[in-house]
């Protein structure tokens, strides 16, 4: 920045030496750098290759006169104003409005007034330390609108763009020379420009149009190819006349970013409905295997409360051609669909063996064979099995890995436990399984209760377990008809508003 103290690079122009001398000196002693030229065509050629800040030129000089070269001068490209005052014998008004038409910024008569001269350099410098800072404002303001990523392009109030920033013509493909001037239609499509001339027509009338509101359109890029863009139009108003500063904003990235969401989206979709209708065609398929006839029998009650859509624990029942009445209880690893598919070749062998009136160790031999050839390891199925002969009074009881069984009398005070003294199904072959079935028997209105560990398990709001506890405490002093209702409310009581984490199964068979 040039201040009013800074030097200033001078060029003097004078086809007498002995002037020239004096110029130097003088301007030296005031601290400027001189660069010296003795005729006109001198002089622009020193000051195209020099760029001086201020030049004091004759008039009468050999090869090119100084009205001349100050045309020349003043016709050269510049970003900057450089001033230039004639010196000169001529005093006449003439020959002071001939050097201002050819461009002179003022004008000293010889001999110079030294005095005079000097006030004139200081006014220049001033004028010229203005400049200098409009410049840098300038070049700060450019700096700034260079380096923001949306196309900012200003254009008058006929549509003609008057500038434009470094982003505009990254985002267009065109050239800020090839952009000057012409009309900002250039930027859009064809269909487009129609509408955006009566957005122009609005803001000629009145000012209103879009300005202020940001829209959604499509642009055009040099190529050829379009784009999606927002649009914001500012008004502002220079030297009285009014002008448009446009920012666009290519948004392409953003709406393929947005597109590639909504298709994740409609293929999540279709890929939940898909497992939704499978899922419910699964369901269906397990209803049928898991509510056959058998579980209607008089003597049973039963519940299953899924911790999911499907339930790990299964519930089966079924009378022999020869009177045995078989129940089974199975909890199969984790819980969903998984643990149930795990499940069903266990009913079927449990109604296929049933059928034959077959004994419950072979019936669990039977079933843990087929379960360890067809499982994953880490896959098992807890079971309890039991076949009651109504007639006798008695039964057997196979417990591995759920919790233990339980005989109430008629006044539901515990007559008998059955441990669960096996491992579960799956695990380990036949000769390794051991464990023979518990023989029992019972008098009167005995009742025997089965449950899976999601029922024992079962937390309330403080964290407490439902537990065998609970289940014997929700049993006592109850009724033989009341029981399993009695035990169902102590549960949910007991729960709350709490969510199970386990499949929750529960039956209650009649020794009668």
């Amino acid at each position: 920045m040039i201040s009013i103290s800074a030097k200033m690079k001078v060029l003097a122009v004078d086809d007498n030496r002995t002037n020239l001398h004096i110029l130097q000196v003088f301007l030296k002693k005031l601290g400027h750098d001189v660069l010296l030229a003795e005729n006109g065509e001198e002089a622009v050629r020193l000051f195209e290759s020099e760029s001086p800040d201020l030049v004091l030129l004759d008039i009468m000089m050999p090869v090119m006169d100084g009205f001349e070269a100050a045309r020349r001068i003043k016709s050269m490209p510049r970003d900057r104003w450089t001033p230039v005052i004639f010196l000169s014998a001529l005093n006449r008004d003439e020959n002071l409005v001939e050097g201002l038409d050819a461009g002179a910024d003022d004008y000293l008569t010889k001999p110079i007034n030294f005095v005079v001269l000097e006030a004139k350099l200081r006014s220049m410098q001033r004028s010229l330390a203005l400049q200098q800072e409009s410049i840098d404002s300038l070049r700060r303001v450019q700096a700034i609108s260079d380096n923001v990523l949306d196309a900012i392009v200003t254009s008058d109030e006929h549509g003609n763009i008057v500038s434009v920033n470094k982003s505009t013509e990254r985002i267009f493909g065109w050239s800020a020379a090839e952009m000057l001037g012409k009309n900002v239609s250039m930027l859009m499509p064809e269909e487009v420009r129609a509408d955006h001339q009566s957005q122009l027509d609005n803001f000629k009338d009145d000012g209103r149009g879009t300005i202020g509101r940001e829209r959604e359109l499509e642009a055009l890029h040099k190529d050829g190819h379009r784009f999606a863009a927002t649009l914001t139009i500012t008004r502002i108003v220079l030297d009285n006349q009014r002008m448009m500063v446009g920012v666009i904003r290519d948004i392409s990235e953003r709406k393929r970013t947005e597109e590639k969401l909504r298709e994740n989206a409609r293929q999540l979709q279709n890929y939940y409905d898909q497992t939704q209708a499978e899922q419910q065609l699964a369901l269906r398929l397990m209803e049928k295997q898991l509510h056959r006839k058998g579980l209607q029998d008089k003597c049973l009650r039963y519940s299953v409360i899924p911790a999911e859509n499907f339930s790990g624990d299964i519930v089966a029942a079924n009378r022999s051609p020869d009177g045995l009445f078989y129940a089974l209880l199975a909890d199969a690893t984790g819980h969903g669909l998984t643990a149930a598919i795990s499940v069903l070749p266990v009913l079927a062998l449990f109604y296929r063996m049933t059928l034959l009136n077959r004994p419950i160790r072979e019936i669990v031999l039977e079933l843990n064979q087929q379960l360890k050839e067809s499982m994953p390891v880490g896959r098992f199925v807890a079971i309890t099995l039991v076949c009651l002969d109504e007639a006798r009074k008695e039964g057997d009881i196979w417990v591995g890995g759920t919790p233990e069984a339980f005989l109430f009398d008629r006044w539901g005070r515990v007559a008998c436990t059955f441990p669960s003294a096996n491992l579960p199904l799956g695990i380990v072959g036949n000769e390794e399984l051991g464990g023979n079935p518990q023989h029992f028997k019972w008098d009167g209105e005995s009742q025997l209760i089965l449950c899976s560990d999601g029922l024992l398990e079962a937390t309330n709001p403080q964290g407490e377990q439902f537990g065998v506890d609970g289940l014997i405490a929700a049993t006592a002093n109850t009724s033989p008809v009341d029981r399993f209702a009695k035990i169902e409310a102590a549960l949910a009581q007991h729960q709350a508003s709490c969510i199970a984490s386990d499949d929750v199964s529960l039956m209650l068979i009649d020794c009668a």
